[in-house]
């Protein structure tokens, strides 16, 4: 259906927003009456390029040559593939149209993270490889009334769920009405959530998004899915956090991602046939390992990501693979051999998701470009072993993204620099924070 057709299909929709993601993953745009929204989708709308590499309070970076130096210049910003879907998070019936940005003369503009993935995915197609990506989202419900964070009280009896419930069933019947809306908002914006699972946090679930053949529209889901859960949580009275840590005594929320890759057969180029996968399995898995010291930033972006990165709390810790080892960085998932993949398992759930498969498929390519072989898979617990080590605070992690020779094969100039800017203003401003302030100002953004 085209975007005009789609909207005299929904003359209820009197306003739409049209949104891009900015470096932090946050949705910029604008609110636009529905009967301009024709030349929205035919000549695009404008902001400052500036708009899309704001801080996590959305305040412009210091000293950044977008502002003025450059004139802080607009950019043209064109709707995505995507096209219009609605937001049932809101009260009255609003579209939502997706946008990315562009330069003057219409090339794109490096320092969008959709179009960072973008460049990654032109050159699997210019091998004639495609990715195929599948995620897991984990997040919290929260009670955040209160002076203290607690879990919400469940809508059916009253209470409060004191502790974790791994794969309760019973903790998914307590919020059993905001799922139901769940799935049915996920079904109208056309994301494909599949099977969901209660957590080992308090009030944490999880949601896998089904595989997809197209890495943008993986990325696409995810971080509409993230904005859609953030929003309804709110109209069933409670928050939904992606925050990596939002309470200290319990385990962060990850961002898993499965990725294959398919031939122009369409044949997995990892499956031997057998349970250990092809030699391109493991080139892959080495370029991910090799990068994963200098793209640290990208899976854990924030203050509070590195809460989460401590041993033994089921995120990891060190730069390593295993078959059917989930204290490995890359895991590489038993079953059958044509649906062989990886699982790359640093990223927490405050990530954009675009710049995180980026890193995860760029770091992938630029492995299987140079056929590297990884080093050999661990068995065992990998906290107890001695491996290289992620950066496991935030200041070593922006100057190993800033200082890294490997990075530039996947990600531009532009974004490295713009990227490095607003970490280092965040790091700055947010050394002035309480705890408490601190997870007031990610519970909602991230």
């Amino acid at each position: 259906m085209s975007m005009k057709d789609w909207l005299r299909k929904h003359p209820e929709v009197r306003t739409i927003r049209v949104a891009a993601a900015d470096l932090n993953g946050q949705a910029r745009g604008k609110r636009v009456p529905a009967r301009f929204a024709e030349s929205v989708v035919k000549n695009g709308t404008r902001f400052p390029f500036s708009v899309l590499n704001l801080d996590i309070w959305g305040e412009d970076i210091d000293d950044s040559p977008l502002v003025f130096e450059q004139g802080d210049q607009d950019g043209v910003l064109k709707p995505t593939e995507r096209g219009f879907m609605p937001m049932p998070w809101l009260e009255a019936p609003t579209a939502l149209l997706p946008i990315w940005m562009f330069r003057e003369n219409g090339q794109p503009y490096e320092g969008d993270p959709r179009h960072a993935l973008n460049a990654v995915v032109q050159r699997y197609k210019e091998r004639g490889l495609t990715p195929v990506v599948a995620m897991e989202l984990e997040f919290f419900l929260i009670d955040d009334s209160g002076k203290t964070l607690q879990a919400p009280a469940s809508p059916r009896s009253g209470k409060r769920r004191k502790a974790a419930e791994t794969l309760s069933i019973r903790a998914l019947d307590a919020f059993d009405s905001f799922f139901t809306d769940l799935y049915d908002a996920c079904e109208a914006m056309d994301i494909p959530a599949d099977t969901s699972t209660s957590e080992t946090g308090l009030g944490q679930f999880e949601v896998n998004l089904m595989h997809c053949d197209d890495a943008l529209r993986a990325a696409d889901d995810a971080w509409l899915f993230k904005m859609l859960v953030k929003g309804l949580a709110r109209r069933h009275g409670f928050a939904a956090s992606f925050m990596a840590k939002p309470y200290p005594e319990y385990s962060g929320s990850g961002l898993h991602t499965h990725f294959s890759v398919i031939d122009q057969k369409g044949d997995n180029i990892f499956d031997s046939g057998g349970p250990k996968g092809t030699a391109t399995l493991r080139h892959a898995v080495a370029g991910c390992l090799n990068a994963m010291h200098d793209s640290t930033l990208i899976f854990a972006p924030h203050q509070n990501s590195y809460n989460r990165l401590v041993p033994g709390k089921h995120a990891p810790t060190s730069i390593a693979w295993g078959f059917e080892n989930r204290t490995a960085a890359v895991r590489i998932p038993a079953g059958n051999p044509a649906a062989r993949r990886i699982e790359h398992r640093v990223a927490g759930g405050d990530v954009n998701p675009y710049l995180m498969l980026t890193a995860i498929l760029g770091a992938a390519l630029t492995g299987i470009e140079d056929a590297v072989e990884p080093p050999a898979p661990i068995t065992g617990n990998a906290y107890a072993m001695d491996l290289p080590q992620i950066p496991a605070d935030w200041e070593h992690a922006i100057d190993a993204f800033e200082n890294s020779d490997i990075l530039y094969r996947f990600f531009s100039k532009e974004l490295i620099r713009n990227l490095v800017q607003t970490k280092r203003q965040e790091l700055h401003y947010t050394a002035e924070l309480t705890p408490e302030e601190l997870v007031e100002l990610y519970l909602d953004t991230v």
